[in-house]
This record gives structure tokens, C-alpha cells and sequence, in this order.
């Protein structure tokens, strides 16, 4: 790995003044703590900051970043530091703050089905929390053991319930925001309706801490579905299995997951877990894991009847029906661990793209022509159901795709062939630091440019995670 040094930005006064704000013990500048905080899950890039400040009130970030935006020091916010665009890399050194101590359940409104959290609340602690009081919040991240509510926020992260549920906008009522400048807002109000003036919550979420730090969250919650039943088809088809996608929906029905997982994937990661779950055979290209839930079993049943007649008609194997609880969680624990799975095996540049679900096949049909085309290897995996494909590329002697003229090339043929589909080139994993390269592709000039008047509005001096997702001019 490739580490980047600091900038020479924060002199000791700046440093004393931090301690000052939050304590000697969460002010981290030894060359091990640097290191850690230098990197996130992005490829193999790290760029070391200048000094780790670990905040724990709304009033100490106000604080640090009154200092900061007035001494023009670049901040680069983080959460757990599980994302991979390079969102929370501290590219321009500086400060980088960490919202880790900020990790309180403030309150749970049964009421009202509404969870008020600070950001450093891991997903799946705020999950069953609520689920002990049967409610249910379904943004479900693959890293949601371990990632953050306030990433989440930045990232508008979605994971496999999405298809049926929404991603993580559909759930935000209301957001405390500290501004570059330090000041204090609440962009909302705990409503479920409300339609006064421009809707700045929504405007936070998905801007990946470029324009303020979230430092309380105000969730929307719903009822826990009482039942849930999950099968596994396999094909022999990477493209049949991608076409049956489409006909799911089209034949009325709504999963509350449908995930694709290509063999050469699923292979890599059942010996990473050392799993047996899943039949893996010369005669298999892909699996489908379909899931559905609700409140009425005979209901659930019978979808899952049709579903896999349906899947037949697409050419589908013998279908494993999970039958208990464990053996759902040993699937889900596939799924989830894939991508730590592939990157480990070296197929560490992930693409996030994202296509209306019925140019599936065509979106993989062209990847595999790009892969011989330009020289590298590549796995799929994603949430078919929406259209996210995740693309895992390796290519000998390239462990990343920043700053590689041959992968910035092929790269820009892939977004180019999601772009002609009528797709995108990030689902749910944001922009950040390598993906910022392509946004023309997508986004023509003036909306680059209300893009970026967006930031200056909210960050005159651009120290607040400049040069992520765009460089202003």
C-alpha cells in the first residue's frame, strides 16, 4: 500500500487548541494512530493526516471547526471508515475527525416509530435495538456489523432490503448539522410530511460530508414483519439468472431482497468463510438469493411457490429452500462477506453501478467484452433487484484504479457502456475521491456547476472534504 504524507497544514498551536477543546487523550498524532485513520476500505490507497481529533459533543465539533475553517485547515469527517469511494480519506492531510465517541441511542419513539441516534451508532446495533421493541429500520449495508448510522447518512447507503424498502433517504426525517463554519442547524422537522422551504435534510444526505457533519440523526421507523422465507436458485446462465430478475417483477411480485451472486464470487468467498452452505459446481454460474416477508405466512409461501415456478421458466437448477434460521443466516453471511472475500483474492477496484434492472444482462454481457477487451478479471455481485451491480475487476500488477492511466481508460469505457444503458456510476457508495473523474459522463456541465455553487454556499473556504466527489474551480 501506497501511503501519501501529510500536507504540514496543523502547527502545535492548532493542536493545543484541540486539546483544549476535547481532552489530551482524544487528540492522536503518533505515527501508528496516522496509519490507521490514513485509510478506509477504498483499494489499497492511504493518505496520512496530521492529527486525529475525537470529538464527543455537537459543541466540540462547532468548536473545532470554528478553528479550522478560520485557519483554512482541510477536515476530513469519518465515521467507521468502512467506505469505498474514498470518502473518508484524508487526501489534502489536515484535520481528520473522527465521529467514533459519538455513539449514543438517544431515544427510541414508539409512539411516533421514530429512533433518534447520534452517528457513530454502529447500523446493526441500531437495528436490534429498535427490533426489540418490534420495529424494524431496513437499510442494510453488507457492512452493517460494523459501519455507521452517520456513513450511512453520507453515503445514502442501501443494501439488499432496498429493493422492497428504500435506502437510507427514504428513512431521514431530520439531521443536526455543524456547518464548515461551525455554526449549529437542524435541517428539518420530525414530521413525516413537510413542505416548507428547500428540503436541506435530503440535500445532506448522499453529499458525503462535503457540506456540513451530521452529529444527531432522526430516523422514520415501521413494523417489524413478523415472517421471512429465503431460497437459493442457481443457473447455468450469468444472463438467464439476470433476465429472471426482471420477470420476478414483472409477474407482480416484490421481494424484500433479490441478490445475484456470480460462481467465481461465490466460490472465492465460501472458502474464505470455509462454507458448504451453497452448492458450488462446474455446471453453475450464478445464484439467485430471493427473499420475501410480510405478516401473513400462507401469503409468503405461496409467492415463494410461484417465484420459483417462475425461475424455472428461466432455466433455474433445484432451488434450496432455507429452512430454519440458521441456515438463512449462513446465506446471508455469504452474501455479505463477498466483497471482503474477492478484495482479499485480488480483486481489490469495485465499481458500484447501477442500471435499470431489465439492462441487466446487457450490463453484463458488456462488462465480461471489457474485461477481454482490456485485460482484466471481474466478479458481479450485487442487489439485482434494483439494478446495483457491483463489479470487483483485478488486474495483475494494478492494485488500484486511481491514478492508473490504463484502469482510468477502461473505466471510463464501463461507465461510458452503464451510461448508454440509461444507468449510473454509484448506487449507494458514493463519489468520493476516485469515482469524481467520470462525473461528466453522467452530469453535463450546468449541473456541475449548480454542484459546486451548492458547496461554496455551504463551505466558502472549502475545507469541509474538498476535492471529493468534484474539484471546485
Amino acid at each position: 500500500m501506497e501511503v501519501f504524507a501529510a500536507k504540514g497544514i496543523v502547527t502545535q498551536e492548532h493542536i493545543n487548541q484541540f486539546k483544549d477543546i476535547v481532552g489530551e487523550k482524544f487528540i492522536l498524532f503518533d505515527a501508528e494512530n496516522l496509519q490507521h485513520y490514513s485509510h478506509d476500505e477504498t483499494e489499497h490507497l492511504s493518505y496520512l493526516p496530521e492529527v486525529v481529533v475525537k470529538p464527543r459533543t455537537v459543541a466540540e465539533i462547532a468548536a473545532i471547526m470554528k478553528i479550522c475553517n478560520k485557519e483554512r485547515i482541510p477536515v476530513t469527517p469519518r465515521g467507521a471508515g468502512t467506505g469505498l469511494s474514498g470518502g473518508a480519506l484524508p487526501h489534502l492531510g489536515g484535520v481528520l475527525l473522527s465521529t467514533e465517541r459519538m455513539n449514543s441511542i438517544i431515544e427510541i419513539d414508539e409512539r411516533n416509530l421514530q429512533v433518534t441516534t447520534e452517528p457513530g451508532v454502529i447500523t446493526e446495533v441500531l437495528q436490534n435495538a429498535v427490533k426489540e421493541k418490534g420495529l424494524f429500520y431496513p437499510p442494510d449495508p453488507s457492512s452493517r456489523g460494523s459501519c455507521f448510522i452517520g456513513g450511512n447518512i453520507a453515503e445514502n447507503s442501501g443494501g439488499p432490503k432496498a429493493v422492497k424498502y428504500g435506502v437510507v433517504k427514504d428513512y431521514v426525517l431530520n439531521l443536526e448539522v455543524v456547518l464548515p463554519s461551525g455554526e449549529i442547524i437542524m435541517t428539518g422537522a420530525n414530521v413525516l410530511k413537510n413542505s416548507t422551504g428547500y428540503n436541506l435534510t435530503q440535500l445532506m444526505v448522499g453529499s458525503e460530508g462535503t457540506l456540513g457533519i451530521v452529529t444527531k440523526i432522526v430516523l422514520k421507523l415501521i413494523p417489524l414483519p413478523k415472517y421471512d422465507l429465503l431460497m437459493l436458485a442457481p443457473f447455468a446462465s450469468l444472463e438467464k439468472a439476470s433476465e429472471a430478475v426482471s420477470a420476478i417483477f414483472r409477474a407482480g411480485f416484490t421481494p424484500s431482497a433479490l441478490e445475484l451472486v456470480e460462481i467465481d464470487a461465490l466460490q472465492i468467498v465460501s472458502k474464505f468463510v470455509d462454507s458448504t452452505a451453497v452448492p458450488v459446481n462446474d455446471s453453475i454460474a450464478a445464484h439467485l438469493i430471493v427473499e420475501v416477508d410480510g405478516n401473513n405466512m400462507d401469503v409468503l409461501m405461496a409467492d415463494m411457490e410461484a417465484i420459483s415456478s417462475l425461475l424455472e421458466e428461466f432455466e433455474a437448477g433445484e432451488i434450496f429452500f432455507a429452512d430454519d434460521a440458521q441456515q438463512k443466516a449462513e446465506l446471508w453471511k455469504l452474501r455479505r462477506r463477498v466483497a471482503e472475500a474477492v478484495k482479499t483474492s485480488g480483486y481489490t477496484i469495485e465499481e458500484d453501478t447501477v442500471v435499470p434492472r431489465a439492462e441487466l444482462p446487457a450490463l453484463i454481457r458488456g462488462v465480461k467484452k471489457l474485461g477481454k477487451e482490456h485485460g482484466f478479471k471481474a466478479v458481479c455481485y450485487g442487489h439485482a433487484g434494483d439494478g446495483n451491480l457491483h463489479i470487483r475487476i483485478k488486474k495483475e500488477g494494478t492494485e488500484n484504479s486511481f491514478g492508473d492511466e490504463e484502469m482510468t481508460k477502461s473505466l471510463r469505457a464501463l461507465f461510458d457502456l452503464v451510461y448508454s444503458l440509461g444507468g449510473t456510476i454509484s448506487g449507494e457508495h458514493g463519489i468520493g475521491l476516485i469515482q469524481k473523474g467520470y462525473m461528466d459522463i453522467v452530469f453535463a456541465e450546468a449541473n456541475l456547476r449548480l454542484m459546486r455553487e451548492i458547496k461554496k454556499a455551504f463551505d466558502p473556504n472549502n475545507i469541509l472534504n474538498a476535492g471529493k466527489i468534484f474539484d471546485l474551480d
